[in-house]
This record gives structure tokens, sequence and C-alpha cells, in this order.
């Protein structure tokens, strides 16, 4: 759930280039604090988008900061902070005032198509609030999400369409637009 969790975040800030990295990382900290700090025991994510890095934070009750050692090739645990900083362009850990935070920052490729994708989600999320819609998540919000899009190019159309343009030149100019900037 906190996986699917952090990958929806991702998608909703249009950045999923870092998903799976996120989702690895995600599942390593909260397995060391399920391990070392105990099953049950009060945790808090936090992810935060940096322009070209992603930081994510688990913070915890216990003060005892994590410690890098060598597993052996036998052993089933100790490879996990190893894991982490193959993958984090840097991490570390902090106490708090109420325990301890560990946290890495992932690099995030996020090149112009996934700045248009991150602005087409805000505006489709704005326009379904804006018609009276939900915000269902998962697979639903996903098929929300595509039946605005149709929605709302529909409406762009109209508006083209109202104000004297021809409606196909502006999807063809469009689709130029696109094919540029995907190759």
């Amino acid at each position: 759930m906190l996986r699917r969790a952090v990958v929806g975040q991702l998608s909703r800030w249009g950045i999923p280039v870092a998903a799976d990295e996120a989702e690895l990382v995600v599942t390593e900290l909260a397995a060391n604090v399920i391990k070392h700090v105990g099953e049950g025991m009060p945790s808090t994510l936090v992810l935060e988008w940096r322009g070209q890095r992603l930081r994510l934070e688990v913070h915890d009750r216990s003060h005892v900061l994590p410690s890098v050692r060598a597993a052996g090739c036998d052993e089933e645990c100790g490879r996990g902070l190893h894991l982490l900083g193959a993958l984090a362009a840097d991490w570390g850990a902090v106490p708090t005032a109420a325990g301890k935070a560990v946290w890495c920052e992932i690099p995030v490729r996020a090149g112009r198509a996934c700045r248009r994708v991150e602005r087409a989600a805000d505006a489709l999320e704005r326009y379904r609030t804006a018609k009276g819609g939900v915000a269902p998540y998962g697979s639903r919000r996903t098929a929300g999400l595509e039946q605005s899009a149709v929605e709302l190019i529909a409406d762009l159309l109209h508006w083209t369409a109202a104000i004297g343009h021809d409606p196909d030149d502006i999807l063809d100019r469009a689709q130029v637009h696109y094919e540029a900037e995907a190759a």
C-alpha cells in the first residue's frame, strides 16, 4: 500500500520516471523501520520533489542511527543501506526531537515531456473539479482523467470553431508539436 501511494503521488506530480527507484527505496526504508524499530511502530514517510531530485524521508521514534556494515555472501540481511547508497544521489540519517529521519535523494530525469505531463494532470484535475467530479484513486482515477482529457479536448475544439478556426488544423498542429518533442 505504501509503494502504491508513492507511485500515485509521483504520477500526480508528473514524474513517473522515478517510480521504480522510489518503490525500492521506500520498501527498504520501511523494512528497516519494521526490523530495527519494531513492527507496528509509528513512522512517517515524507516525499519532496526538489527540481531534479526526489527526496524521501522516513521518520521514526528510535534514536539509534543506522550504520552501514559489511554483509557476508550467505547473510540474508545487511545490504539495504548499500542498496540505498547505490540508488540514491545522496542519503543520510539525522537525529530529530522525536527520534530520527533516514533520507535519500533520487535523481529525477524530468525533461520537457515530464513537465508537460505534470501540467496536463493538473489541468485535468482542475477541469474535473470544475465539472463537479470527484477524484478517485488508482485505476479509477486514471480512467477518470482519461475521460476528462477527452471532454477537455472536445471543449477546446468547440472553442476553436467558435472563434473561427479550423479544429482539424489545431489538432494537426498539436500533433506536430507532440511528435517533435517526443522524438
